[in-house]
């Protein structure tokens, strides 16, 4: 009997045990840090499709305001300087790494917001159709961007949370000590304060009869 006892406990135990080590949050470091790389990869998805509308962008409004080389010139710089940082899975643990991404993507999208100005003093960009859709795509993807941020930081405020909160601290140290906090995005004022852009008087607009860049 008491044999009989003793594999029932063993198979009882067996079928508990998984069930017991799920209860105490073992699984929760791995899982919330997968939906934060989740939500990282979409950060980058939406930078990229803004950093693919950008060369067709510039040209449109380089066929009608071509005068506006320093702006021009400033997107294009900025966009090859956020598309060359280069990142990996320790871009989301290392700080140093994370601010560099961060803060290219930024500046990128400070030049845009005064590429976007100079429509006002174009009537002919301004009411280009390739233009309006470009400004559209952009400002839509913009919009993709902040939410993706947002997203992105809900999820690691979460997984970093575990870090602090007993008895995940102690899995983080033991069975997921491969697994580091992860780094948030980060408001940055001057980025998304409207820039200033100073037209010279002594310039007059130029207007353009040439066509629309094609739509890439």
């Amino acid at each position: 009997m008491s044999t009989l006892r003793n594999r029932l406990a063993r198979v009882a135990l067996l079928v508990l045990a998984p069930v017991l080590i799920a209860g105490c949050g073992i699984n929760n470091i791995p899982t919330k840090e997968e939906r934060a790389k989740a939500q990282w990869a979409e950060v980058q998805n939406q930078y990229q499709r803004r950093a693919d509308l950008i060369p067709n962008l510039v040209e449109t409004v380089k066929g009608y305001a071509a005068q506006e080389k320093s702006v021009l010139t400033a997107v294009t710089e900025a966009r090859a300087s956020a598309t060359q940082v280069k990142v990996d899975a320790s871009t989301l643990t290392d700080p140093a790494q994370f601010a560099q991404y961060a803060a290219a993507q930024d500046k990128l999208s400070g030049v845009l917001g005064r590429l976007m100005m100079i429509q006002e003093n174009y009537p002919d960009l301004k009411s280009n159709q390739n233009f309006l859709a470009l400004q559209s795509q952009l400002e839509g993807t913009e919009n993709r961007i902040s939410v993706s941020r947002r997203d992105y930081n809900e999820a690691v405020r979460d997984y970093n949370l575990e870090f602090r909160k007993f008895p995940n601290s102690f899995w983080a140290s033991t069975v997921h000590s491969g697994s580091k906090p992860m780094v948030m995005f980060q408001a940055n004022a001057a980025a998304q304060a409207a820039p200033s852009v100073s037209f010279s008087p002594t310039t007059p607009p130029a207007t353009s009869t040439l066509p629309a860049a094609p739509a890439q």
